[in-house]
């Protein structure tokens, strides 16, 4: 979670629903069809079922996904699914409440598991929790994971600790890696078995005896900078092609100045074209080499540029 004292973005900068529809459709006509709605936490918003259906009235999207983190989920699943949100992913790192508490910094843990549980009341199907794994932190929780999973009918997704901004205390040794969360599964499940690989799509999904399927996002100790091919807009209209990009293309500031539906597709263009992003390759490289020292971004410098945390771009 941010800090309590964290800088806020004024309401004015923040796009409204027709211009983030307005934006999708660009990407949309360059070859985007799939949306995800993240934050933050995009249950804060006012009235997404609204955005989800102007989204949706844009014939080229085929799949509305929300990552949220499931406090405000139990009152607004079913207004989701009647606006035709597609699926959902929930974050979820602990099983229990103290940890739950220790981690966000909110008394929240019953919400959350009450949201879960409103997901396929609501009539959605295909529900994943992710989870970060950290070393010394969960890890001896990741059987009970896969367990809840399972009664709740989701794909647990474990996340590799990402060093995403100094405000997390990010270090190497807290990272509980791909080879050790199949090491610890397969001591307790038997043979896991790899899937076949879906598209660019960054969890690798394995098998369990019994026919359960997890997957893992290994992307500190195995980046997959090479075939990415998401890129986000924050609320308030940047545009970030990698999660540890430190600046994008405001696309707001055009959009708003009355910019031609030819120019802001020549710009979402020319940018993607443009990408040499290659983030988590360049901190993996850093780390072989010995020459990575500290946090990706110090916190002073969070305080005074929030936009720099992933938090606020979607990670």
């Amino acid at each position: 979670m941010p800090e309590e004292d964290y800088v806020w973005l004024p309401r004015e900068d923040v796009l409204t629903h027709e211009e983030m529809a307005g934006l999708t459709g660009y990407f949309t006509d360059l070859g985007v069809d799939r949306v995800r709605l993240t934050g933050g936490e995009p249950l804060l918003r006012r009235n997404l079922p609204q955005l989800i259906r102007l989204l949706l009235q844009n014939r080229r999207v085929t799949d509305i996904a929300l990552t949220t983190n499931g406090i405000l989920l139990g009152d607004q699943a079913e207004a989701l699914y009647e606006a035709g949100l597609h699926r959902i992913t929930v974050s979820l790192d602990t099983l229990k409440p103290e940890r739950f508490l220790q981690l966000t910094r909110h008394d929240e843990f019953a919400r959350v598991i009450e949201g879960i549980e409103s997901v396929a009341r609501a009539g959605f199907t295909g529900l994943k929790l992710d989870t970060v794994a950290i070393r010394g932190f969960n890890d001896d929780e990741l059987v009970h994971l896969i367990e809840f999973g399972k009664q709740v009918q989701a794909e647990v997704r474990f996340i590799e600790y990402m060093d995403v901004g100094g405000a997390n205390e990010w270090s190497q040794e807290k990272v509980f890696s791909q080879a050790s969360i199949l090491t610890l599964l397969s001591q307790h499940y038997g043979t896991i078995e790899p899937m076949p690989e879906r598209g660019a799509a960054p969890a690798q999904r394995f098998l369990l005896p019994d026919g359960t399927i997890f997957g893992i996002i290994p992307s500190t100790t195995t980046p997959f900078c090479a075939t990415c091919d998401r890129s986000r807009v924050t609320a308030d209209g940047m545009w970030y092609r990698c999660l540890y990009a430190t600046t994008g293309t405001d696309l707001r500031k055009p959009l708003r100045a009355g910019a031609s539906d030819d120019e802001m597709r020549a710009l979402i263009r020319a940018g993607w074209e443009g990408r040499r992003d290659r983030g988590a390759e360049e901190r993996k490289a850093l780390e072989q080499d010995g020459l990575r020292v500290g946090a990706f971004i110090g916190i002073e410098k969070l305080r005074e540029n929030p936009r720099l945390e992933m938090h606020a771009r979607g990670g």
